[in-house]
């Protein structure tokens, strides 16, 4: 019997992670897919005439245990992977995708569902309802249901391609991040270089079987280094390692597979009756077209580069102080680190105290308790994939709402960054409410023998981000699965994770959390007034690299054929162009591991960051009019978290809100 094909037996239904052996997998995707083609075979089969209860509810509820299982294995294939799991990630990839194209594909389920599309005015729909039927239809529709038979083939061959080709581009990343670090055993070399940083650098070494310090390209090694090392040439070195992260022609580089991926993507967009792979993801988003997305990218340009190009010149006048008259991009974060000092008199490394993981952890979770009376209690009688994963069980009034895993450390079979995933989607099936298991992974410094885990300023406000998403999936309360939690259009996603970010900057809140781990000194009110202050600091700066990202991923996804006659560093140079600050290194590229949109959900879709920051500015503008921790305003923002994808979400918005987003609410938070 495989322990992944059965209901599990554990607490709440929980992954059993204690007892899945890696061979587990294989057989029970074979055996899951089976038995989901089976619930669609039985809707197929019915003689009965085709309902929205027969076929689209029954659609709507089939291939729970896959969906599970597959939650469980990507998460480990992104949290703790492996050689093994990634060779069998290579193996259920193309299986996962044949069974989806199948299923999009399918003719005698898509003419019951076109049959009850057709004939929607015959029944008495509530909205939510009225939502998964056309969602569904439409998502048939555009999975190629109303191509021809060699069409659908075409495309069923593409969308394996594209499967495959965007697991090589992660792992190659993920290879090519792993096989660089710098061992350092002169102590000069790290000049500048705060205690607690060196002991994570010295642990990296011991872990290595290594003399001295060793500095990686993981995010929370690398940034630290850029931040506060010296040693001008030593800073060289590792932004260029890591501008060539799958950029050097080694086995590990991305370049051609870009070119492979865009082609891919396009050929879709065509054969589905669209101009661009563009057009094709924004049909489905907030914003509707390219057109309107490169608009609103240009508008925020204008706006932004006079006050990113005045901070940039204040950067280059201090380091000209230093002897520097050729600044260079890896200046930019040292030198804004000594200005931020100069201005505000903090850095990150005095504030760390003050952020120990387990505090921002209690604050966040009382924060989810006072906004919307959730409960959390660690629970350890349920199963982790390793030792450094919490679980806690939410409650609302006592009444069980929701798992929520924790894992925060780095790892060498864990990829770099944050972010939220669910093992189980909330959804209501014959009277009961099956509520969600969500996680959040994290990158932070691990606690040392003398230090617990301190975070800096902004790794409590990654926190914060990743569980606006996590309040996003536990405060679900919908009736089907796909339209629930973060089932959401794509540009709505992150609002609840940046608008919860917003509280991190309240003084009345900070002083709640902020605190010495060793004497307990509530941080100090000069300093809350410099993390105010500086909330804005760098702002053109870092709103004019993320439009980089975001017009670059639109003129990837809008002109593929230019890359016919160009190399990938020259398609994004030239695009980028407009958005740079400092010179390009003809050495460096960021597409090949760009993997927003190589590999995970974002391409044609990179502009939503700032979408979303029009919109949590606007939002909790609303709060800060009735008091940040006002019931009412919470109770509003609660209907929209817990509603998922059951309405549009410009009409959410708007009804929690009472009017639509304004940019001014974005461009007053960030330039005043």
């Amino acid at each position: 019997m495989n322990i992944l094909t059965e209901k599990f037996t554990t607490p709440y239904h929980s992954a059993p992670f204690n007892s899945i052996k890696n061979e587990d997998f294989l057989p029970a995707f074979q055996e899951l897919i089976k038995k989901s083609e089976n619930e669609i075979n039985d809707i197929v089969s019915n003689s009965d005439s085709p309902t929205f209860e027969n076929v689209i509810e029954a659609l709507a509820y089939s291939g729970e245990q896959l969906d599970m299982v597959s939650s469980i294995f990507f998460n480990l294939n992104s949290a703790e992977t492996s050689d093994e799991i990634q060779k069998i990630a290579q193996e259920v990839s193309p299986l996962l995708t044949e069974y989806s194209s199948k299923l999009s594909q399918n003719e005698a389920l898509f003419s019951k569902i076109k049959k009850v599309y057709d004939e929607k005015g015959k029944y008495t729909l509530n909205e939510e309802q009225q939502m998964l039927l056309n969602e569904t239809y439409k998502g048939f529709v555009r999975s190629g249901a109303l191509l021809n038979e060699e069409d659908k083939e075409k495309l069923q061959k593409i969308n394996m391609d594209l499967s495959l080709k965007s697991l090589q581009f992660g792992q190659n990343v993920l290879g090519s991040t792993n096989a660089y670090f710098k061992h350092l055993t002169n102590k000069d070399d790290l000049a500048g270089i705060p205690e607690a940083i060196l002991d994570q650098y010295a642990e990296e070494a011991k872990e290595r079987e290594l003399e001295g310090w060793v500095v990686t390209l993981q995010y929370p090694s690398y940034i630290p280094f850029m931040t506060y090392a010296e040693n001008r040439e030593l800073r060289k070195e590792m932004a260029l390692a890591n501008g060539k992260k799958s950029f050097d022609g080694g086995e590990f580089d991305n370049q051609e597979l870009i070119k492979e991926l865009l082609q891919l993507k396009q050929q879709k967009a065509e054969l589905l009756g669209y101009q661009n792979y563009a057009d094709y993801v924004l049909e489905e988003r907030m914003a509707k077209s390219p057109v309107k997305v490169f608009e609103f990218l240009n508008e925020l340009l204008t706006k932004a580069k006079p006050y990113a190009s005045q901070e940039t010149e204040e950067l280059k006048s201090l380091a000209k102080a230093d002897g520097i008259d050729d600044f260079q991009s890896y200046d930019h974060t040292f030198y804004a680190e000594k200005l931020r000092k100069q201005k505000y008199d903090f850095n990150d490394e005095e504030l760390k105290p003050y952020f120990p993981l387990d505090q921002v952890q209690d604050a966040v979770f009382g924060l989810a308790g006072k906004l919307f009376g959730l409960h959390f209690e660690e629970r350890n009688d349920i199963p982790k994939y390793h030792e450094d994963v919490k679980v806690y069980e939410v409650t609302e009034n006592g009444e069980y709402k929701s798992l929520l895993y924790v894992d925060y450390f780095p790892r060498k079979g864990k990829r770099a960054g944050a972010w939220m995933t669910s093992y189980k989607n909330q959804y209501q099936q014959n009277g009961e409410n099956s509520r969600p298991h969500i996680s959040i992974v994290c990158n932070f410094s691990k606690p040392t023998k003398d230090t617990p885990s301190l975070l800096t300023f902004q790794e409590v406000t990654t926190l914060f981000h990743e569980f606006g998403h996590a309040l996003h999936g536990m405060m679900a309360n919908t009736q089907y699965p796909g339209l629930s939690g973060t089932s959401v259009k794509w540009d709505f996603v992150e609002l609840p994770s940046q608008f919860l970010e917003n509280f991190c900057y309240e003084p009345e809140f900070l002083k709640t959390f902020a605190k010495h781990y060793k004497t307990g000194e509530v941080l100090p009110d000069e300093k809350i007034e410099k993390i105010e202050q500086s909330k804005n600091f760098m702002e053109g700066y870092q709103t004019m690299r993320q439009l980089g990202f975001g017009l670059l991923d639109m003129n990837y996804h809008t002109k593929v054929a230019e890359l016919e006659n160009e190399s990938v560093k020259e398609f994004e140079d030239k695009y980028t162009k407009q958005t740079q600050l400092y010179p390009v290194n003809p050495e460096t590229a960021m597409s090949p591991s760009f993997s927003h949109i190589f590999q995970g959900g974002y391409s044609a879709g990179y502009y939503s960051y700032k979408w979303a920051e029009v919109l949590d500015a606007d939002a909790f503008q609303y709060f800060k009019e009735t008091g940040i921790f006002n019931p009412e305003t919470a109770a509003k923002y609660k209907v929209l978290l817990s509603s998922g994808g059951t309405k549009d979400p410009m009409e959410l918005y708007k009804n929690f809100r009472g009017s639509e987003p304004k940019v001014e609410s974005l461009l007053k938070r960030a330039f005043g």
